[in-house]
Parts: C-alpha cells; structure tokens; sequence
C-alpha cells in the first residue's frame, strides 16, 4: 500500500496502551566515557510516553549519577543483561562488542529488538551480518544524511565539533611553548603557528579554538566552499586552487577522493607550508574509508624540533603514517599524538549532545495515539539510516556491496 509504515509494537498488555521501552547500559569500549542518554533526555523520552531502564552506573564516567537518573523517571538495573532485557529499543554510543572483543554484547540483544548506535557500518560488515541475523532491526546513527531537517540528529557533526576544540587543548598541553603573542619586560614572545588540516566540523572548530588561544592559524582542505569558511574565523586557507580543486565535494558535503596529481600537487604546497608550523591538526576522514595520508614521514622529518602534531583520523588508520592510537610518540623531535576519543574526555558534554541527536532522531517516530515506534521506510533520515531489519541487511550501500 502507498505510504504504509512498518509498524514495531511494544505490547504490555491488550487492555494498556503501548510504550516503548528503552534501555542504556554502560559502555564497555576501552577509553569510552559517554553515554547515550542523560537525566535531561530521559525526562523527555518519558514524555514521549517511553519506559526507560538504565544499567546502574552507566553515566557515572560522565558525570550523571544514577540518582539523577531515578529522579527523572529512570528505572536503575544492576547490571547489562538486565538492562538490555527491559528494552525493546537500545541506545548505545558505541557499536555493541563481540565476545572477541571481550564483553559479548551482540548476545544480550535479542531477536526483534532496535538498536540505534554508530555502527561503522560501512566498514564493520560482520556486526552488521550479526545483527541481522539475529533479527535486530538497526540503525547506524553515522550515516544520517546532511539534510537540514536532520541537523538536530547529527552524531558526527555534534561530535566533532566538540573533539575539534579539544584537539587544539591538547595541542596546546602538549607543546612547549604559548600560543599567543606575550609582551613582557624581559622581552616579546611570538606567537605560534597552528595549520588545520581538513576543515569540517571538527576543522572549523580547531581554527576557532585555536584562534581564541592568539596562535596565527592557516587551515587546507579539498573542498573549495571551505576557503570562505576559513576566512570568517581569522585563518589563512592554503590550497592548490585548479580546477579538479573546485569540483572536489559530493552532495552530501563530504570530500572526494583526488586524484594522484592533484595530491602530489597539494603534498609539494603542503610540504613547504608545514616546516615553519609549530601546530599541525589533521581531521581528514572519508566516509567508509581508511584515513588519507596528508604527513608523509619525510613532512614530519621537516617540522621545527619541538612542534607537535595531534592526528584526529588516528582511528581510521591516521592521517600521519607515524601516529599511533591513544598514544604520544616522538619521531624526529616531533610530538605526534594519536587520541583515542577525543570527544569522551569531555564526557559531560558529550553525553549531553549525543543523547540530544538521539532524542530528536526517535521523536519522529514515536506514534502519538499508541506511543509506540512507527518505522516508516519511505522517510529520508530512516531510509539512510537503517540498515537492518526482518532478518535482512536493508541498507542500500551494504546490498551493493
């Protein structure tokens, strides 16, 4: 039928309305402190006529205490398994682990269950085939489109925008000098050189962060919308301005892949530019994609004794060949470090956006007679989003694969 939902019920009993209910645990991933919901979240998930069950101590690395939870209308679990059983809808901020992994959280889910999480789905196909062959229906929270009706539900863009600044405060802990110009009467100190390399969220981000601190910031990119972006925020946009440079963005805003000339155009320009930085942040990452390089080893040989380099994509392979994950090493007199999750060291904060995007990303769906979640595969956001469902890999981009 035109314009049919598919419709997943919660059923409590025949004579009750229906509820969804759902369920947060603690995150288990090495050096993850977030959460995927907050006391704020949760009183308005209750308005939505939603049960909520929490493993207890889920939010205490961020901050929220499960007391703060129980006030808001939370009911506290002592462990995962019971959490996980409590839900029909799973909210996680991590992709579930696998008993490889260490804690085996893919078999706490169970068969007709939602999960809504990042999933890495483009790269991490055997969860994905897990998942559906366990009948979860999933949605993979990093693929919403860039569609302005989805920018409240945004994952990646609130994300990054908070890992952007603390790149810069991380530079900025790790260098050995001032980022600003500094009068004093024994003398002037100058200010530093920060180069932002990549200038999406997290880009835009680091060059105001790093501008606010006083260092002179210069900042690159492929896309050529950027340039004007840099400006606004005081920087200096350094690129190989062709015309492969002006047609070098997709429609959903992300960068394209250049070709080998370009990028050796761009490296020898790049090159030149980074031996007198002090700062160099990279954030260039490519959806499904293993990070580009944009450090060649020999750039990193070039840089004043002293710099330091903080690789944002370290993750997604690096953007620096030398960087290694949740690691400072020293190569060449050149700090390099590769954080492990930038935005759970601001936890708090964190916490708090993501749990917003998720919010706004369910509120659509939630029935208003019933209360209960309509799933309607004609929609834009659910169409990029879910990625299984009825036992089946739904997704357009994994079916092809």
């Amino acid at each position: 039928m035109q314009g049919a939902l598919t419709e997943t019920s919660f059923r409590a009993s025949n004579d009750q309305k229906r509820s969804m209910k759902i369920a947060i645990v603690k995150e288990r991933r090495p050096h993850e402190t977030r959460v995927a919901a907050t006391p704020e979240t949760v009183k308005k998930l209750k308005a939505l006529g939603a049960e909520v069950t929490i493993e207890a101590g889920a939010g205490t690395t961020a901050a929220y205490t499960d007391q703060a939870y129980s006030e808001a209308g939370a009911t506290i679990v002592p462990d995962a398994a019971s959490a996980m059983a409590a839900g029909d809808i799973v909210f996680k901020i991590a992709r579930p682990m696998s008993a490889a992994e260490g804690v085996d959280e893919l078999a706490m889910l169970r068969q007709g269950q939602t999960l809504m999480a990042p999933l890495g789905a483009l790269t991490n196909k055997e969860l994905v085939q897990a998942l559906a062959s366990k009948g979860v229906t999933s949605f993979a929270l990093e693929l919403i489109p860039r569609i302005t009706r989805a920018q409240s539900m945004d994952i990646l863009s609130s994300q990054a925008n908070l890992a952007g600044y603390k790149a810069v405060l991380t530079a900025a802990n790790t260098f050995g000098r001032i980022f600003p110009q500094m009068m004093t009467p024994g003398g002037t100190l100058a200010p530093s050189k920060a180069f932002i390399m990549g200038v999406g969220v997290a880009g835009l981000q680091a060059i105001a962060t790093a501008r606010r601190l006083g260092a002179i910031v210069t900042a690159t990119d492929v896309r050529p919308a950027t340039k004007e972006q840099v400006q606004s925020l005081g920087g200096k946009f350094v690129a190989v301005e062709d015309d492969e440079f002006k047609a070098a963005e997709t429609a959903g805003g992300y960068a394209k892949q250049m070709s080998p000339e370009y990028q050796a155009k761009q490296a020898a320009l790049v090159a030149e530019h980074i031996k007198l930085q002090d700062i160099v942040v990279t954030t260039a990452l490519i959806p499904g994609r293993k990070a580009p390089v944009l450090l060649t080893e020999d750039m990193v040989k070039s840089m004043k004794p002293g710099s330091v380099i903080v690789d944002m994509a370290v993750e997604q392979g690096g953007n620096c060949p030398l960087s290694e994950y949740g690691k400072i090493v020293e190569k060449y007199g050149v700090k390099i470090v590769g954080p492990a999750n930038l935005p759970g060291e601001l936890a708090t904060d964190a916490s708090a956006l993501f749990s917003r995007n998720l919010l706004n990303f369910i509120t659509p769906m939630v029935d208003k007679e019933t209360k209960a979640l309509k799933i309607d595969t004609n929609d834009e956001v659910v169409k990029g989003t879910l990625v299984t469902q009825g036992g089946q890999i739904v997704h357009p981009s994994l079916i092809q694969n």
